[in-house]
């Protein structure tokens, strides 16, 4: 079974497999929001993020490379009231826009593994205006004991010296490693290991 076709069967369930709220850490966050902002959320699947962002009042583009999950992230825009934009899109091939966004969040993108990865984190950093925002949640290596979630690859795992080095340009950046109980949906519950990522081009 191909990636593409794992997510599909995935997100084909019946409801929403990460649940309709968003991110503990995207919520905790909120305030850095600002309404008017252009933001980008990567691989928003169902949509619950890039919904929560449209409703503190940002102009978001949430992109998914499932039909299925951009079905679903529409009704649920549509439910609550908010607009958003949605693009198919395979970060493999997606071309990032220069300048274009003043926020992105990627919350659990973490089947990049390192080689997409780092074209990943090149693409963000192009995209992100000059004092643009990253929000960025994964699971930290301590997560393949915890199996509640995530990769089961351990080169696809954050740690803060990953991090660190690949956003070393940054003008900041706040890395927290900490384990938590998260319930979002049934794709993820239970005790984690959890890297936050606050940073600025």
């Amino acid at each position: 079974m191909s990636e593409w076709e794992r997510w599909e069967t995935r997100f084909g369930a019946p409801g929403y497999l990460f649940g309709t709220e968003p991110n503990a850490f995207l919520k905790r966050h909120a305030h850095l929001l600002k309404p008017g902002q252009k933001a980008l959320s990567i691989a928003d699947g169902e949509g619950r993020n890039g919904v929560f962002l449209a409703e503190c009042g940002l102009d978001v583009l949430a992109m998914d490379f499932s039909p299925t999950a951009l079905v679903k992230a529409a009704a649920l825009a549509k439910e609550r009231g908010v607009t958003i934009r949605l693009e198919r899109a395979d970060l493999e091939t997606w071309q990032w826009p220069v300048n274009a966004f003043d926020v992105v969040v990627a919350i659990f993108i973490q089947f990049c593994a390192p080689a997409l990865r780092a074209r990943v984190f090149d693409g963000i950093k192009r995209a992100l205006k000059p004092g643009g925002l990253l929000l960025m949640e994964g699971y930290g290596l301590k997560q393949l004991e915890y199996k509640t979630g995530g990769p089961s690859q351990v080169e696809n795992l954050y740690t803060r010296a990953l991090l660190e080095e690949a956003f070393a340009d940054f003008s900041s950046l706040e890395i927290e490693e900490y384990d938590a109980a998260i319930e979002e949906g049934d794709g993820h519950g239970g005790m984690s290991a959890l890297v936050d990522f606050v940073g600025r081009k």
